[in-house]
């Protein structure tokens, strides 16, 4: 969308704009979605307040700044589109009140004129005898009805000009809020590429700094422990709370739907850094595929997390039973809660952003231990 001074394009009189065609419930129910969304990355903010400090952390910060500032925008464009769309309706309206009025008043001359042509005593004046006087009379009677109809044309254009009146008051309302959320989209829009500019100039300076990669490599690595710590935390708990499933998971292996469409950005296991040629460990699946792609559970299981963790963004882990569990991370937002039980494809939530794009983490584990997710599933990923 092109941000400027308000148009209304494509209204000619009896012509409805395309645009009439957009369901304003729609656009509400996106603006909803925006806003938890941006709910959702202030969440996350606050958690990595709490973090110790850090590259990643500081660099997930700005990610999520722009983001944020991202779905703003976003939510201000969904504004303006709102805006047009009523805009457009009330000249619609507009155009329809202006053509009765012309026909109306059309109407109106036509009587007007036969009115005239009759004069105002009629045939009175040429009568040659008093055996005329009744046909005067229902020519009488006629003209009368035919003012009658006169008034209440008259009545019915005034109505319709004070309509037309009450329109054009709500357009200049509705094109005065267009306007301030057009200069809001634009304060959102350079402040985008602000956080844009920021994050390139960090990772620019990043790629140049060896002991910063090094930094960032050991903090993910000490993310990765701590996440097995936090799996061990939460398979120590009672058995009772363990998913008891009618299918054995590890009866599914090779059998696995995929759990989001898109194709594979890093495999499971080693990894050679191709310039500091330090070692990192793929504890899953880095999934490559469209932002706020759904996200579906592999298998039948209840969820025993569902919250945001770490640089892991929000994260999703459900329990199969058998001591085996999925895990779904870098989420943009989850559709579950702790403790919900879940049937295979049920939706867990959709794709988020990381440092290299939209990317899916999924892993599989058997009490700690990580998997290859790709040897379980059905297709793999390539």
């Amino acid at each position: 969308m092109v941000l400027g001074a308000p148009q209304i394009l494509g209204h000619s009189q009896g012509t409805p704009p395309a645009a009439l065609s957009v369901d304003s419930a729609q656009l509400k129910q996106r603006l909803a979605a925006l806003q938890s969304r941006m709910a959702q990355v202030d969440q996350q903010v606050e958690a990595l307040k709490k973090r110790r400090k850090g590259v990643m952390v500081e660099l997930q910060g700005i990610s999520l700044q722009r983001d944020r500032v991202r779905a703003q925008l976003d939510g201000a464009k969904l504004k303006q589109d709102q805006a047009q769309v009523e805009a457009q309706q009330i000249t619609s309206e507009q155009a329809k009140i202006r053509t009765e009025i012309d026909k109306l008043r059309a109407d109106l001359r036509k009587q007007i004129r036969l009115i005239q042509a009759q004069g105002q005593l009629g045939d009175l004046a040429f009568l040659p005898d008093p055996s005329d006087f009744e046909s005067y009379l229902a020519k009488t009677r006629y003209l009368a009805w035919w003012r009658l109809q006169e008034r209440k044309r008259i009545h019915q254009i005034q109505r319709l000009q004070g309509d037309l009146g009450q329109r054009e008051t709500e357009l200049r309302t509705v094109l005065a809020r267009l306007a301030s959320e057009q200069q809001e989209a634009s304060q959102y829009q350079a402040g985008l590429s602000l956080g844009e500019a920021k994050l390139q100039s960090f990772l620019a300076a990043l790629q140049q700094d060896e002991r910063a990669q090094k930094q960032v490599q050991a903090e993910l690595a000490e993310e990765a422990i701590q996440l097995e710590r936090m799996l061990a935390n939460l398979i120590g708990k009672s058995r009772t709370e363990t998913f008891h499933a009618p299918i054995s998971f590890a009866s599914l292996r090779g059998e696995l739907p995929e759990p989001v469409d898109g194709r594979l950005a890093q495999g499971f296991g080693e990894h050679l850094h191709p310039r500091f040629r330090t070692k990192t460990f793929q504890s899953g699946l880095l999934i490559e595929a469209y932002i706020g792609a759904r996200v579906s559970v592999v298998a039948d299981g209840k969820v025993i997390l569902a919250e945001p963790y770490q640089n892991y963004g929000p994260i999703v882990i459900v329990d199969h039973g058998g001591g085996w569990f999925s895990l779904y991370t870098h989420l943009q937002g989850t559709a579950v809660s702790k403790g919900q039980t879940l049937r295979q494809g049920d939706l867990v939530g959709t794709v988020g952003e990381t440092l290299d794009g939209p990317r899916l983490g999924f892993e599989i584990r058997y009490q700690t231990k990580p998997e290859d997710p790709n040897r379980w599933l059905r297709k793999k990923y390539r």
